[in-house]
């Protein structure tokens, strides 16, 4: 039972990996999409807006597909989706072509979010303590090597194709073959059903699964707010606010991948050590308080200063809300984690936008105030996180026997 543990782990965190990469390729090779498809910047952001749309469809529309199939089987077909769509992007002729290939991109990507958080629930419960951070750092040193071989891309100016290619070609049978050996946590069957969660809150009415996820939907909306924030607006805000060369300008990103990789590769340890409730609560502060350097920054070297902050901060809230949506509906974790997942992309439409609109209405360091004010308001639902003690003796995580060695193979 061990092994396949361990098995079901390791092909998971390669498809955290993978889809870190591919997300990374696409998005930091907008402009050269752009130029490719002859997109206008007026159309610019209903392409752009278009992938998050559809991907909170993709995501609504596995909460009903895991009734009927493990999320292991969805995990397993969205993803080769995913890249074949992201090598669509890229070999195009066409701006129909390009929408084609991004709502294939939008649609997989809502199942593959979805599902793979799904396993990553399912197998934190059968290992009895925190791995899902894990499983996210995996995903940002995915986004970190994707986004290097887009700055190789760019650098030789590569054609799109010719830059996906290699990588599609390398990931997606390696993600295949991985497949083998993920693991559900309910004996296949999908972890729960949205039937199974209004049935598990038999009496209290039909919206009452919603009202009890509000609070970690809300802290969901307000980190990936916050990620937005860093990752559409860090180099305008440090070259035209803080007065630093282009160069320079495009370093707080990266300085936030590497430190958004480095505290969810410690952050399990924390969780484990003083619970997921201290965890996000010092998450919250520490990116309140990148957002305040920011904003109040002399110079571009305080400004990094901020950024790096804040991908300490950050980088743990959207595991943890994950996690505590899984023990908070242990017989219909799956459900809960789809609708969870919406407001993943809820925040990232919301994030950019807001920014740029108070920026140029206002000034863009009372606007890095506002994601500080959000990311605060975690504080109000941080007991939120908190395992309920009438399953977890203690405080801490206990493995249900159920879902120990429950292999998406019948395992």
């Amino acid at each position: 039972m061990t092994d396949v543990l361990r098995r079901g782990r390791a092909s998971l965190a390669l498809s955290f990996f993978a889809q870190g990469a591919v997300f990374a390729l696409l998005v930091t090779r907008i402009p050269a999409i752009q130029d490719r498809y002859g997109v206008s910047d007026a159309l610019l952001p209903a392409f752009l807006a278009a992938v998050p749309i559809l991907a909170g469809v993709g995501s609504v529309t596995t909460e009903q597909l895991v009734k009927r199939v493990p999320p292991s089987l969805l995990l397993r077909w969205s993803q080769p989706v995913v890249m074949l769509a992201l090598l669509g992007v890229g070999a195009g002729d066409s701006k129909v072509e390009l929408g084609i290939a991004l709502v294939a991109f939008g649609l997989a990507v809502g199942a593959l979010d979805a599902s793979m958080n799904m396993l990553g629930v399912s197998l934190q419960r059968a290992y009895g303590r925190s791995i899902m951070l894990s499983f996210h750092a995996v995903y940002s040193l995915g986004g970190i090597v994707g986004a290097s071989l887009a700055w190789v891309g760019a650098h030789w100016h590569l054609a799109l194709w010719v830059s996906y290619l290699p990588v599609v070609a390398v990931l997606l049978p390696a993600a295949l073959v991985g497949s083998r050996w993920y693991v559900d946590g309910d004996g296949g069957e999908g972890g729960g059903s949205a039937a199974e969660a209004d049935a598990a809150a038999k009496g209290a009415g039909g919206g009452v699964v919603f009202k009890m996820l509000l609070p970690l939907c809300l802290v969901m909306t307000f980190a990936y707010i916050g990620d937005s924030t860093v990752s559409n607006w860090s180099a305008k805000y440090l070259q035209d606010v803080l007065g630093s060369s282009e160069q320079l300008a495009t370093v707080p990103y990266n300085v936030y991948m590497v430190t958004t990789l480095l505290g969810r590769a410690l952050g399990d340890f924390g969780v484990r050590r003083f619970g997921a409730v201290v965890v996000v609560r010092v998450g919250a502060l520490v990116a309140a308080g990148g957002f305040a350097v920011v904003a109040l920054a002399p110079g571009p070297w305080v400004g990094m200063l901020g950024f790096t902050l804040l991908g300490l901060g950050l980088c743990v809230l959207v595991p943890q809300t994950f996690a505590a949506a899984g023990r908070m509906f242990p017989g219909a974790s799956d459900a809960a984690i789809a609708r969870l997942n919406v407001f993943n992309y809820v925040g990232f439409l919301i994030g950019s936008p807001l920014v740029g609109a108070l920026g140029d209405a206002w000034s863009y360091r009372g606007a890095m105030l506002v994601p500080m004010v959000l990311v605060l308001v975690t504080l109000v639902y941080a007991k939120s996180f908190a395992p309920q003690q009438d399953r977890y003796g203690g405080g801490h995580e206990r493995p249900r026997t159920a879902d120990v060695g429950r292999g998406s193979n019948g395992l």
